[in-house]
């Protein structure tokens, strides 16, 4: 199990070297514990952005290297400045810092470029669609932030989720147990909230699908989230590709005018895979997108997951948006007949959908 971590970005696009984290296996339908980790030669002048900064890199660093020692066995500095090895050390640790400082500024003007040849649209929508059709389902463990009641609230979340659109969510307080769950199945919801002992149930629309983690996107689009990936309408096309921050940006087209973008990093640049790492949408005639972040992926059956997934709402920012943080995950579980009907307790008070 690899680990790889991406910043968030703008233009949701990731930068170009994962941090790794610790190594580990993971297998299909298996609860896994998901971690949060001689001779000289002749100079050539630099021709890319890249040799530019290495050659820059070269020079500070010969540089500081001779201020704080010196050339020849002479004292470092000498001249009219004081001398001494306690003042001669501290100014060479200033220098090294400064040049180090120096270096950073330099290394982030650097923009990430591709190692291999640019994909087509077609290629990179076929890697998506083969990745949903080998992540159909999931069962998680998570811990999630989101909004509820009007409060920011944090807490344990079991989620089962099918790639159809059927959820199921149960949110747990310790001592407590079960304080809220809400169920999708076949374009109905039932939301049951055990605290105030009410049931609101009805069609599935996005505000109802919202109405325990704050996602208000059709259910099918919930569940592709959850899965990594984006949900594609069918008869979604293709329109180009760009390139931001390391990630190939496919951009594409539902046949009602809605966009996507997703961005898809290649980890191996002589092997044609690509992880999901950022998705955005945008309703047609919206002015806005949301946005999705995955971070922490890890793989399994040969396709990533993400450890950690934010959401963010169109016009907001990730901070006011929804924390999913896996802590156990099962790939493609099959669940029973009934794991996505939630029968209403009685006595409890049916409120009608939107209250």
């Amino acid at each position: 199990m690899t680990v790889h971590g991406y910043g968030l970005s703008e233009h949701c696009g990731p930068p170009e070297s994962p941090a790794r984290g610790p190594r580990g296996r993971e297998r299909e339908g298996e609860r896994v514990r998901v971690r949060f980790a001689g001779r000289r030669r002749a100079f050539r002048a630099p021709h890319t952005l890249t040799q530019i900064a290495h050659a820059s890199r070269t020079t500070l660093v010969a540089t500081a290297h001779a201020i704080a020692h010196g050339h020849a066995g002479q004292p470092a500095m000498s001249g009219n400045f004081p001398t001494g090895c306690c003042y001669d050390g501290l100014l060479g640790r200033t220098v090294l810092l400064t040049i180090s400082l120096l270096l950073a500024a330099c290394a982030a003007t650097v923009p990430a470029q591709r190692r291999y040849p640019v994909p087509s649209a077609d290629e990179l929508l076929a890697a998506l669609r083969a990745r949903q059709a080998a992540a159909r389902s999931l069962n998680l463990e998570t811990r999630t932030t989101s909004w509820l009641g009007g409060q920011r609230v944090r807490g344990t979340v079991q989620m089962l989720v099918e790639r159809a659109g059927n959820l199921r969510f149960e949110a747990e307080v310790t001592l407590q147990g079960t304080v809220a769950a809400l169920a999708v199945h076949d374009g109905s919801f039932v939301f049951v909230d055990h605290q105030k002992k009410t049931v609101r149930q009805g069609s599935a629309t996005p505000s109802n699908v919202a109405s325990l983690i704050r996602i208000p996107l059709p259910a099918q689009a919930v569940a592709a989230i959850l899965l990594g990936d984006v949900f594609l309408p069918e008869g979604s096309k293709a329109l180009d590709i760009g390139w931001d921050r390391g990630a190939d940006v496919l951009h594409l087209q539902a046949p009602d005018g809605a966009e996507f973008w997703v961005s898809l990093h290649r980890p191996a640049p002589l092997a044609a895979a690509w992880d999901v790492v950022a998705v955005a949408g945008q309703p047609a005639l919206a002015r806005d997108r949301w946005r999705v972040s995955y971070e922490d992926l890890q793989r399994s059956n040969g396709q990533s997951f993400p450890g950690f997934t934010r959401f963010a709402e169109p016009g907001r920012d990730f901070d006011d948006g929804v924390e999913i943080k896996v802590r156990d995950r099962i790939v493609n579980p099959v669940f029973p007949a009934d794991a996505f009907l939630l029968a209403p307790p009685p006595g409890y008070l049916l409120q009608e959908p939107g209250m």
